[in-house]
C-alpha cells in the first residue's frame, strides 16, 4: 500500500488501482479526494472536512463512497444518495478492497469551555491508522501511525506519549499545517528521539 502526504490532515492510500483519501479538509489541496473511491473524514472541523472538497471528490468518480459521522453525512448524503455512509466506534467495512475499523468517539479536550464533537479514528487494512483529532488508540500493533503532531488540543510530551503507547514500527506526522518549518526540527528530534519508534516528516506530495 502506497502512502501519499497531502497538506495537514489529509492522506491518499493506494493499492490494486484503488485510491482511499482520509480528510480533505479546508487546508488541503483543492483536488486532495479527486479520484478517490473512498473517502473517510474524522469529525467535522473545517481542516478535516470541506464540503467542496467532498463534493468535487465524489462527483469526480461515480462510484466513490464517504464513510463518516453523522455531523458530517448530513450535510452531503441527499447529494449523493446510497453513496454517503454513517460510522460509529467499533463499526467495520471493506470499501474498494479496503478493510476499515472504526476506533473513538471523542474529539480531544481543546479548552473545557468548548464543548467536545464527536471524533473516529480509520485502521486501515489492519496496518494504517489515522485518529483524527484525538489520542485514540488502534486497538492492536500497527505498522503506521498517522501523528496528529501539532494542533491546539495537544502539547508535545502528550504526542511522544502518544507514539509510545500505540507502539507502531513508524509515526508519519499529520496535521502539521500550523507547526512553521523553523520549529519542524525540534519536533523531529525529540519525537524521534523519544518516541521510541521510526519518525518521518513528508512534506506534500512526497510518499511512504
Amino acid at each position: 500500500m502506497k502512502l501519499t502526504k497531502k497538506r495537514h490532515a489529509c492522506v491518499r492510500l493506494e493499492k490494486d488501482g484503488r485510491t482511499l483519501v482520509i480528510d480533505p479538509g479546508t487546508f488541503s489541496e483543492e483536488d486532495a479526494a479527486v479520484g478517490a473511491d473512498v473517502i473517510l473524514v474524522t469529525h467535522e472541523h473545517l481542516d478535516h472536512f470541506n464540503e467542496d472538497r467532498l463534493r468535487t471528490g465524489l462527483e469526480s468518480n461515480p462510484g466513490a463512497q464517504l464513510w463518516t459521522l453523522a455531523s458530517v453525512a448530513e450535510k452531503v448524503s441527499a447529494a449523493f444518495p446510497g453513496r454517503v455512509h454513517t460510522v460509529g466506534e467499533g463499526d467495520a467495512f471493506t470499501a474498494a478492497g479496503f478493510d476499515v475499523q472504526v476506533h473513538g468517539q471523542l474529539h480531544a479536550v481543546i479548552h473545557p469551555d468548548i464543548p467536545r464533537i464527536t471524533n473516529v479514528g480509520y485502521l486501515v487494512d489492519g496496518s494504517v491508522f489515522h485518529p483524527g483529532d484525538a489520542f485514540t488508540l488502534p486497538g492492536q500493533e500497527i505498522d503506521t501511525l498517522l501523528l496528529p503532531v501539532q494542533a491546539p488540543w495537544n502539547k508535545i510530551s502528550e504526542v511522544i506519549d502518544y507514539v509510545r503507547e500505540v507502539k507502531p514500527r513508524r509515526s508519519i506526522d499529520v496535521h502539521d499545517a500550523l507547526l512553521t518549518d523553523l520549529a519542524r526540527p525540534i519536533y523531529d528530534m525529540q519525537i524521534g528521539n523519544l518516541g521510541g519508534a521510526d519518525h518521518l516528516r513528508l512534506s506534500p506530495g512526497d510518499q511512504a
